[in-house]
């Protein structure tokens, strides 16, 4: 079926300025996309192959120079884009992906943007997803070769009073290196509730009037006579505006710390995330990609950062199917066009179509949106969104029945009652993380099998077998057979 062309124009106010002429210029450009092509697009999959592969064999153009801090992750969007691509590495590819990762491990815990660079935590975050992919067990395989004492150590020593964490010694605090750190913990198995203590308030307190998260908030403290100040429940402003990356790290860390929340536990305003993320689509003529922040341009890394968030919602409670369809975005379709597909919130054919449309460059690799080039964070994040508009992947109970039937205890020997303790929270931990399936047969695949990509994990942005597979390693338990899940018969 060819993609609608009668699309109602953004209204304005009749006074342009730089950001409503850079608005009308971004609809007049994505337009030309769309209209150019008789019918629904084909993902390039071998053109997209091959921009990555060169840049894996031959080596970053000369413009990513300003990348050298950030090595890592151009290792982890690269094979990361592979992996939603279908692309399996060759086993010489992959131990040259792990040496080069595990090349810049600091020697005091976590990982840098390069060897002999300084430990951050979204680089540790890139490193530890990498070798997800391409690493393995033993002598050489790099997941063995993870100091993860010290990587305990250099997590707790970024830790603040008000439960948030510096991105490294000496820099700021950003709920995304928070999601880093967690994701890493997680996966390692070394999270703890010392860790985490008072994380959770912090991530809450980042969330704004609009139902996203800033980066950041305030604290403020008591006097005190102790070394440790009092800090103040109130006022905790958060920082900035609301923004698509921080507010699917700062969903993504939610998630995670939910074993370590009492049911009375602070809360988030959920009714008022599902707005904000709603009304985050484009409109039609925007071709229905997503926007990061309120009165911005569409762009299509936020097809993952926001379009990927809807896909935790479940995980904190809601039920995209039954929210009541008044919460949607005025922006949305009407009058036909582009009517949703499914009963999720987002317009799942839309996203998938500014993706096919607007994102893919000719020459190979995928964009923030035409004219502008590829380039490896948006290919990767491109083809995310796409994955996670293809398919629908969930808290499975049946999953978590099977991962708990299946779980052993580790047992060290020592006091029996802590060591029940401590076993109860990992395993609730691991079967949380671990029980994400896909759901047979709600695929929404635009353009037919051909344009069809791997479903990728909710919070880890791994694929399901590769995020398995370095968990089951790491906490020693042996997973149960996977299926694929059907959906519930009404």
């Amino acid at each position: 079926m060819a993609p609608t062309t009668t699309m109602k124009p953004i209204p304005t106010d009749g006074f342009p300025t730089p950001t409503s002429s850079a608005q009308a210029e971004t609809v007049k450009v994505l337009l030309e996309h769309f209209v150019a092509e008789s019918s629904v697009p084909n993902l390039q999959k071998n053109a997209h192959m091959q921009f990555l592969m060169r840049n894996l064999s031959q080596g970053f153009p000369q413009r990513y120079t300003s990348q050298d801090a950030s090595q890592p992750w151009l290792m982890y969007w690269t094979l990361q884009a592979f992996s939603v691509l279908q692309v399996g590495l060759d086993p010489g590819n992959k131990q040259n992906a792990i040496d080069t990762i595990m090349a810049s491990q600091h020697p005091d815990g976590g990982f840098g943007g390069g060897p002999k660079q300084a430990a951050h935590l979204l680089p540790t975050y890139a490193s530890v997803c990498a070798l997800a992919i391409a690493g393995r067990p033993g002598a050489g395989g790099g997941w063995d070769q993870i100091n993860r004492d010290q990587m305990y150590k250099f997590f707790m020593s970024l830790k603040q009073p008000d439960g948030s964490f510096l991105v490294a010694h000496h820099s700021e605090v950003d709920v995304r290196g928070i999601y880093c750190l967690l994701v890493v913990a997680t996966m390692l198995d070394i999270i703890t509730p010392e860790l985490v203590e008072g994380t959770a308030e912090f991530i809450a307190s980042c969330q704004t009037y609009e139902g996203g998260f800033s980066s950041a908030s305030q604290p403020y403290y008591a006097p005190s006579n102790s070394d440790k100040p009092t800090l103040l429940g109130s006022p905790r402003p958060a920082l900035g505006e609301a923004h698509g990356g921080y507010t699917f790290c700062a969903l993504a860390s939610w998630v995670l710390l939910q074993p370590f929340l009492p049911s009375t536990s602070t809360k988030i305003n959920k009714k008022a995330l599902v707005r904000w993320l709603v009304q985050m689509q484009g409109a039609p003529v925007e071709l229905g990609g997503f926007k990061g922040r309120t009165n911005k341009l569409v762009d299509g890394c936020y097809s993952w950062w926001v379009g990927g968030a809807f896909g935790l919602l479940e995980s904190v409670g809601i039920d995209p199917a039954a929210v009541s369809s008044s919460v949607r975005s005025d922006t949305q379709a009407e009058d036909g066009d582009w009517d949703d597909v499914d009963d999720s919130l987002l317009n799942r054919k839309a996203l998938q179509e500014y993706i096919l449309f607007a994102g893919q460059h000719p020459a190979g690799g995928l964009r923030d949106k035409p004219p502008k080039p590829a380039d490896s964070y948006h290919t990767l994040y491109c083809l995310a969104g796409l994955s996670s508009a293809q398919h629908r992947v969930f808290p499975s109970a049946a999953r978590r029945r099977d991962l708990l039937d299946s779980w052993t205890d580790t047992v060290d020997g020592g006091d029996q009652e802590a060591e029940a303790k401590e076993n109860a929270l990992r395993k609730r931990i691991f079967v949380e993380a671990l029980s994400y399936t896909q759901e047979e047969g709600t695929e929404t695949v635009v353009g037919g099998a051909v344009n069809r990509v791997n479903a990728t994990h909710p919070i880890f942005n791994l694929t399901i077998t590769h995020s398995d597979a370095m968990m089951a390693h790491f906490y020693g338990q042996v997973l149960p057979p996977r299926t694929l899940q059907r959906p519930a018969q009404t």
